[in-house]
C-alpha cells in the first residue's frame, strides 16, 4: 500500500517533468484529453484518479509506468532534463 510520501513523490515528478518541457497545466490537459483540474489534482497527489487518464498524461509527458515485484513502494526515475 502506498503512503502519502509515495503520492507526493509521484506528483512532484509529474510536475517537474511538465515544467522541464515548458508546458502549462492547461496545455498538458488539452494534449492528454483531460481537464486542467485533473492535471492540477494529479500534481497535488490526489489519492484516487482514473488510471486511463493518468496514462494519457504520462504519455504526453514522454513518461511510462512499469510494474515490478517489490514491497509496494513507489520509485520515480525521471530522465535528465534536456539542455
Amino acid at each position: 500500500m502506498s503512503d502519502r510520501h509515495d503520492l507526493d513523490e509521484f506528483a512532484r515528478a509529474l510536475r517537474s517533468r511538465r515544467r522541464d518541457l515548458g508546458v502549462t497545466q492547461g496545455e498538458l490537459a488539452d494534449l492528454a484529453g483531460c481537464s486542467e483540474r485533473f492535471v492540477h489534482m494529479l500534481e497535488q497527489g490526489k489519492e484516487t484518479v482514473r488510471l486511463d487518464k493518468v496514462l494519457d498524461v504520462l504519455g504526453v509527458l514522454g513518461l511510462g509506468l512499469s510494474l515490478e515485484l517489490g514491497h509496494g513502494e513507489v520509485r520515480v526515475v525521471l530522465p535528465e532534463p534536456s539542455r
